[in-house]
């Protein structure tokens, strides 16, 4: 009896943890759902008949809210073909299947997860980086994992110092050198040290200097090779960080960071600050990257895990 309200507890409890975050998904969406999702819903109350009009009213909406040319030609073109094949009347109906074709597009599934990993954490100054890493640490902590960090970007001044307050905060060890120091040691050293420890999740911040590209692949590229050499048995995932409110310019930093290395996931942050949330849409559309967590607030706990679906139903 004891363990059957101790399972039903349990439960609730997680119900209530998934209520929590759906609804701060909703409020991080706010602003988009203000500017896209509330514009599609006045164009189906104001539709009498499915025609040219209607897709362009609605092709409009989603370029504005940042989703993409070319993401938005594949949505719009799709739901054309599935409202002429099941004879579609109402807007309202097209409304519903736009919903599941937005879904279908942004939902590329992670790769599990292996252990050890390493996650080499890239993205331009500004974007939160460091921050992402401490809410990523605190995460993983929470999932049973044992975390490091590596403070990697020994360029930008006071860098090490913010990554040294993220891992007080959360009580996980790093490793680090003085400013100026070459990257690919601290990272050898971090390495050596997660070892060690046997480490299940090394974390290494790198340099965000995207305007001198030649300097930062050469970086990249070392930090690689002394990871493949000392810790050939880590699973080494490139995730990039951008800041959702730069829009269509976040997407050419994605661009940029692809040709610099195996991007192989995405973070995107401050969704809660922009207005033009679509550009999750984009992302999947312009780069066939899965994003692995999104921002909606500055708490710790408002780094989740991304679903397509969840993030189509906040935004409706």
């Amino acid at each position: 009896m004891f363990g059957r309200k101790k399972d039903q507890e349990g439960a609730q409890e997680g119900q209530e943890q998934k209520k929590g975050f759906f609804a701060r998904l909703r409020e991080g969406l706010s602003k988009t759902r203000g500017n896209m999702t509330e514009k599609v819903d006045t164009l189906v109350r104001e539709t009498e008949k499915i025609d040219d009009d209607f897709y362009e009213g609605l092709e409009d909406i989603l370029i504005m809210a940042d989703c993409g040319v070319k993401a938005t030609t594949r949505i719009i073109d799709e739901l054309k073909s599935r409202v002429e094949k099941g004879r579609v009347k109402s807007a309202a109906e097209a409304r519903e299947i736009l919903k599941q074709i937005m879904v279908e597009e942004m939902d590329i599934p992670r790769p599990p997860l292996k252990w050890p990993m390493v996650m080499l954490i890239v993205g331009v100054n500004g974007v939160g980086k460091t921050t992402t890493i401490g809410k990523l640490a605190l995460r993983y902590q929470v999932l049973g994992r044992k975390v490091m960090l590596c403070a990697g970007d020994t360029f930008r001044a006071a860098a090490a110092e913010q990554l040294s307050v993220w891992a007080e905060r959360a009580r996980v060890p790093i490793v680090k050198r003085a400013e100026g120091s070459d990257p690919a040691s601290v990272v050898y050293d971090a390495i050596q040290s997660a070892k060690a420890n046997q480490a299940d999740l090394l974390l290494v911040d790198t340099a965000g200097r995207l305007h001198n590209k030649k300097n930062l692949m050469d970086e990249l590229d070392k930090m690689r090779r002394v990871i493949d050499r000392e810790y050939p048995e880590a699973d080494v995932r490139c995730v990039l960080v951008l800041d959702a409110t730069t829009g269509q310019n976040g997407l050419n930093q994605a661009r940029a960071f692809k040709e610099v290395c195996e991007v192989g996931g995405i973070i995107l942050t401050k969704l809660d600050g922009t207005a033009k949330g679509g550009i999750a849409l984009a992302i999947r559309q312009e780069l066939a990257v899965p994003v692995w967590y999104i921002g909606v607030g500055e708490g710790i706990d408002d780094l989740q895990p991304f679903s397509a679906k969840e993030f189509v139903d906040a935004l409706f």
